[in-house]
């Protein structure tokens, strides 16, 4: 028999096999993604008189497969080979052309995507997109008496799905200027089910009376950071005071019932002699839209304020600047968001093909929120679970089915009402977080561990934090999409008309061109093109010169 000779191979699938466990007491700053779920998926191969033959064959995976966008994230696709490494050029001397050469070609080629104008190319580039994709891309323009470009608004199918997923808080900010137009850019931020960016604005009354039309089953709130800032504008002694910036951002985070917020807000005015204040009494008037005490009933992810949105207005700042064109930001907009999105589908990839890791092994809860929750909204939960070895409580009252308990966190001197029914596994708690949140708090987690609950109940399961949020979401509307059908028609009608010279003619004695909005010049900003250094040392004129030369014969 020859010696080491290969006659059998076993081909198992990447999923094969179970975790090894682990020291808890290990301290990594990373900690692996657990991708192991036992998967007896396999093939064997055995050479049978000089051939290899199939001896066993299962077909059955216990876990979901990846999905085609998500083949790069897989390790067996992560390599690079050398090949890739080599620039094809073989090196800069083999280019045939420098840098200056490269910027003509880009700058040429910009200036032919514009060449119907800068309104009008934007307007061509976002049928061109509709044309691929007519169910879902949407954009709409407005114009002026002049067939000027005032504003446009336009969304694809991501955006869409986004927001029929996760579109119950939303945070609009309009405050962001980016083009040579000085036009507006508004972005709307919302937060996905990883954790990644009710509607939150300044405060406008403009705003207010639109959100009303537009959206009026929406609990409008106040940016707290605007306010904060509008603060130490419309007050500036007082706030530069510690102890008037203290109470007052107790005023702004910390009141949880009326009679605490009323108290507070009289001492702030008659300790510091601001009764009858303009700004004040506006804000005053409008508590109901930035006072904690009103939202907790309200779903708001716990987010105080724009911040997500001022985020996003950073990454324009980066990619965007005040002489840019509208189809150049628009560009720069939709390679932001393709990022944006592989990140997304990555994170979905490890969330499916994985699992965290786990402080606490075997708990009931725990295993139960591992596999419908989010990696990102797994942790909170777990951070919860672990917090409730902080938490004491003592009964207040019960029969055989309600209980209800007085719950203090150790060293606190707030203390929580916890009401659990065990007929329906129905509990809530004074702190409200899964009312703002949708995530259970320790106070309510310690009544569930202590009454031996093992699961969550279905009731306390948003599907907006889940791994399947976006599963069976509506993309489009009946009439969006007649809407975009009649476009796309147009668009295809006009497009043959082009190939007349009759037809042509036709055509734009009635679709006139969309132009430019008018183009503002900024203090720093200018329009002329950039000189050389040669051109920077520019030499005085011969009058300046002949004067100091009489000055010094003077002298």
């Amino acid at each position: 028999m020859k010696q080491n000779v290969v006659r059998q191979r076993d081909y198992v699938c990447s999923k094969e096999g179970f975790p090894r466990d682990s020291d808890n007491l290990d301290d990594k700053k990373f900690k692996k993604l657990q991708t192991r779920t036992g998967c007896e998926a396999s093939i064997r191969f055995t050479m049978t008189n000089g051939e290899w033959k199939v001896t066993h064959f299962n077909p059955t995976h216990n876990h979901e497969f990846a999905k085609l966008e998500e083949r790069p994230f897989l390790r067996s696709n992560r390599k690079i080979t050398d090949a890739q490494l080599i620039e094809e050029a073989r090196g800069f001397e083999n280019v045939g052309f420098i840098k200056r050469d490269c910027y003509n070609v880009v700058n040429k080629q910009k200036l032919i995507n514009v060449e119907t104008g800068d309104a009008q190319s934007l307007v061509d580039q976002f049928k061109r997109k509709q044309v691929k994709d007519p169910m879902f891309f949407f954009y709409a323009i407005q114009v002026d008496q002049e067939n000027r470009m005032t504003n446009f608004f336009w969304r694809n199918g991501r955006s869409r799905i986004d927001y029929n997923s996760f579109g119950d808080v939303i945070c609009f900010d309009t405050t962001y200027q980016t083009n040579k137009y000085n036009m507006i850019c508004t972005s709307f931020v919302g937060v996905n089910h990883h954790w990644k960016n009710t509607i939150f604005t300044d405060q406008c009354q403009a705003m207010k009376n639109a959100i009303r039309v537009v959206f009026p089953d929406t609990c409008h709130c106040l940016c707290l950071w605007h306010i904060s800032k509008n603060v130490a504008k419309n007050l500036p002694r007082h706030y530069g005071i510690p102890e008037f910036k203290s109470k007052f951002n107790k005023i702004l985070y910390n009141c949880e019932t009326e009679l605490e917020f009323e108290s507070s807000w009289d001492a702030l005015l008659r300790d510091y002699n601001l009764v009858g204040n303009k700004w004040l009494n506006t804000l005053y008037e409008n508590w109901e839209r930035w006072c904690s005490i009103f939202s907790h009933n309200t779903f708001s992810v716990r987010i105080k304020a724009s911040s997500r949105s001022e985020s996003v207005n950073n990454a324009f700042q980066h990619m965007a600047c005040k002489t840019m064109r509208l189809t150049k930001f628009v560009h720069e907009y939709e390679k932001a968001s393709k990022n944006m999105l592989m990140e997304e589908l990555e994170e979905d990839f490890c969330c499916k093909q994985g699992t965290s890791f786990q402080i606490v092994k075997n708990c009931g809860l725990l295993e139960h929120a591992l596999s419908v929750y989010t990696r990102t909204f797994f942790k909170r939960f777990e951070l919860e679970i672990a917090s409730t070895l902080g938490v004491t409580h003592q009964d207040v009252y019960s029969d055989e089915v309600s209980f209800t308990y007085e719950v203090i966190k150790g060293g606190g001197r707030r203390i929580r009402a916890v009401q659990f029914n065990s007929s329906n596994n129905v509990v809530t708690c004074s702190c409200k977080m899964f009312e703002t949140l949708g995530l259970l708090c320790r106070h309510a987690l310690r009544r569930l561990i202590v009454k031996n609950v093992t699961k969550l109940p279905d009731q306390y399961i948003l599907k907006r934090w889940t791994k399947d949020a976006k599963k069976d979401s509506v993309l489009c509307d009946h009439v969006t999409s007649c809407c975009n059908e009649l476009m796309c028609l147009v668009y295809e009608i006009f497009t043959k008309s082009a190939t007349t010279t009759r037809h042509t003619e036709i055509c734009k004695k009635k679709n006139l061109p969309i132009l430019d909005p008018p183009c503002v010049r900024l203090k720093g900003v200018t329009n002329a093109r950039l000189k050389s250094k040669m051109e920077k040392h520019k030499r005085k004129p011969l009058k300046d010169v002949q004067d100091q030369v009489n000055l010094c014969s003077f002298i």
